[in-house]
């Protein structure tokens, strides 16, 4: 059955202050719609995309977060990337059940591994035996990878994350969306592009960099989008959440130590999280932290210590999980939700001196908790792009190398999210070509089957 084509575009970060600065992308709306994108609690990326493609919420589709604490396995992990994880049915399984001709192309939206769309894209760094890493993607058909390297060179890992973090990443997956939508031509282009993050959490959404971000990644997306509409597809840009400005770290963790209720262990003088042995403590994310506790009876006075906490707006118990559609298994017993103008930083060692060795890397899968410190060279350390010289420089000849770089001050971060946002300008936003289904405001939950009615199925 031929349908007509719907190319998406998560450009995570855009909100209606930043369209004012994007002109190929605000035109997407000029035939068509731009509306408010009402987003789930928490505003995070898996938990936003997973409702996007799914139609629920976090209650049903069990994404609670970028990660939380696996009770089962005894440790937090983050960034995990199997499809499984996802308990509800995804737009693509939903589309080809209705029509088993549908095609479906996923171009680094998250949980791709095993999923069974028709092309699926992720990062997917080589571990080397001897604990390089370089850059590369995950991507099936597998004979995509080399199709795509040969045209657009190496993806660029270091430009997707890190004190790199840059627009050479998201030109690289544009690119590479532009040429599966002319070989592959999917009926659904499903493509995120996170440029806008690097800038918005480095410097925040309101100064000249936010709007230099804005203008580049607008550049980078008109040729994506003018093909589409040359393609006759109809084409929707969205947003996972806005980032606000928010320079005020919250070490919940460390409150939690203080209080005797986070354990620790120690090895060669470094302190690991010890969440089996602890009482209570939290998986920081951006706002948000699911904080777990492990005797019910303990509860109430956690509960009591966080709310007391500076930075802390908000903690949900089990009603207030129910009525924020958190209320899964895998979330904490409590959620913490920050002021406006904070963050939680994972840190629980009272001592730098003890922090362990990858506190200053970038190692998203052996942090308890996400870590925007990430995207800055130390910069109280003179010697950092001297040492990260150095390492690059190892690194190129075969040998193993440590990228130390990463500060353990978290005050350079100036934007965060993960709250609602409290002002619809400072929150994400949908653009789509098609006017005939126009509305002023859309939920999260709403989106999927929008996609779908632009694909052509019936309501």
């Amino acid at each position: 059955m031929s349908r007509r084509p719907v190319v998406v575009l998560d450009v995570v970060g855009l909100t209606p202050r930043l369209l004012e600065h994007m002109p190929a992308v605000r035109a997407v709306a000029d035939d068509g719609f731009a509306a408010e994108l009402g987003t789930v609690l928490p505003a995070v990326t898996c938990s936003a995309q997973a409702t996007l493609l799914t139609g629920t919420l976090p209650r049903e589709h069990g994404i609670v977060g970028n990660g939380w604490y696996f009770r089962d396995l005894g440790d937090v992990l983050l960034w995990r990337q199997h499809d499984r994880l996802v308990q509800a049915e995804r737009i693509w399984d939903t589309a080809r059940r209705l029509d088993p001709e549908h095609r479906t192309a996923n171009l680094f939206w998250w949980y791709a591994m095993g999923a069974r769309a028709d092309v699926t894209a992720t990062p997917r760094p080589v571990y080397h035996a001897d604990g390089r890493k370089d850059p590369d993607f995950y991507i099936r058909p597998p004979e995509l990878h080399d199709q795509l390297e040969s045209e657009l060179g190496t993806f660029p890992l270091f430009n997707y994350w890190g004190p790199t973090a840059g627009i050479a990443s998201s030109q690289w997956i544009a690119q590479a969306a532009q040429l599966v939508q002319r070989t592959r031509q999917p009926d659904l282009l499903l493509t995120y592009v996170p440029h806008l993050d690097y800038a918005l959490q480095r410097h925040g959404p309101t100064g000249p960099e936010a709007i230099a971000a804005a203008r580049e990644l607008d550049a980078v997306l008109a040729g994506l989008i003018g093909e589409a509409r040359d393609r006759g597809a109809a084409v929707v840009v969205l947003s996972e959440y806005g980032i606000t400005d928010a320079a005020r770290p919250v070490d919940i963790n460390r409150a939690l130590r203080r209080e005797g209720l986070l354990e620790v262990h120690t090895q060669q003088g470094m302190e690991y999280l010890d969440p089996m042995a602890s009482r209570a403590f939290a998986v920081a994310d951006h706002q948000i932290a699911h904080v777990y506790v492990r005797d019910e009876q303990d509860v109430p006075r956690v509960a009591a210590l966080l709310a007391e906490l500076e930075g802390v707006a908000e903690v949900l118990d089990a009603e207030g999980k129910r009525r924020a559609g958190l209320d899964h298994e895998r979330s904490g017993e409590l959620v913490a939700v920050a002021a406006p103008d904070a963050w939680f930083t994972y840190y629980y060692w009272l001592d730098d001196d003890r922090a362990p060795d990858f506190a200053k890397l970038v190692e998203i899968h052996r942090k308890p908790g996400y870590d925007p410190a990430e995207l800055f060279l130390d910069p109280a350390d003179p010697l950092v792009k001297a040492r990260a010289g150095l390492a690059l420089a190892r690194k190129k000849l075969g040998f193993r190398y440590t990228m130390d770089v990463v500060p353990l001050d978290p005050s350079p971060v100036r934007g965060s999210h993960g709250r609602l946002p409290d002002d619809p300008r400072d929150g994400p936003v949908l653009l789509c070509s098609d006017p005939s289904l126009t509305r002023d405001r859309m939920a999260a939950t709403d989106v999927r089957d929008l996609l779908l009615r632009l694909n052509g199925f019936p309501r």
